[in-house]
C-alpha cells in the first residue's frame, strides 16, 4: 500500500493510506484524497499503479504540480518524494507491511516432521522384527 503524509496545508500532519488505484486527488467531493487548499483544482492529479513502472503521478491538463521541486505533468514516484500541488505539500511513502501469523503453519510443519519420523521408526521396527 501507499501512504501520503500531508506536510503542509489545512490538513498538515495527517497521513492518508491509498488502498486501491487509481487515486484521485483534488478539491471535488468525489476525490479519494480531498484537499481544500488554495491552488488545488477539483481534479488536480491522479496516482496510478503501472506494473512496469511503479506508481505514476499524472496531472490534469493545465494543473501545476511538482515532484521534489521539479515541475511535472507525469512522473514515476519513489519512496520519500515530495509532491507540491497548490498550497499543499505531500510526501509519498510506501506503507509499513504487516505479517500474518504463521503459528498454524509452523505447527503443521512440526506435525508433519513428527509423522514422518514415527513412520520411519515403525518401518525400521517392522523390517527388523517382521517374521
Amino acid at each position: 500500500m501507499v501512504q501520503l503524509r500531508i506536510l503542509s496545508g489545512k490538513q498538515a500532519g495527517a497521513t492518508w493510506v491509498a488502498r486501491r488505484f487509481p487515486v484521485r486527488i483534488g478539491r471535488e467531493a468525489g476525490a479519494h484524497l480531498r484537499l481544500d487548499d488554495a491552488g488545488v483544482w477539483d481534479r488536480h492529479l491522479v496516482l496510478e499503479f503501472q506494473p512496469e513502472e511503479g506508481v505514476v503521478l499524472s496531472t490534469q491538463a493545465g494543473a501545476l504540480a511538482s515532484v521534489n521541486h521539479q515541475p511535472v505533468s507525469r512522473a514515476v514516484l519513489r519512496n520519500g518524494d515530495t509532491i507540491d500541488l497548490g498550497g499543499a505539500r505531500l510526501q509519498f511513502w510506501l506503507s509499513d507491511t504487516t505479517q500474518r501469523g504463521l503459528r498454524f503453519r509452523e505447527w503443521l510443519t512440526w506435525a508433519g516432521i513428527a509423522a514422518v519420523t514415527l513412520a520411519q521408526v515403525a518401518l525400521i521396527y517392522w523390517l527388523i522384527y517382521a517374521p
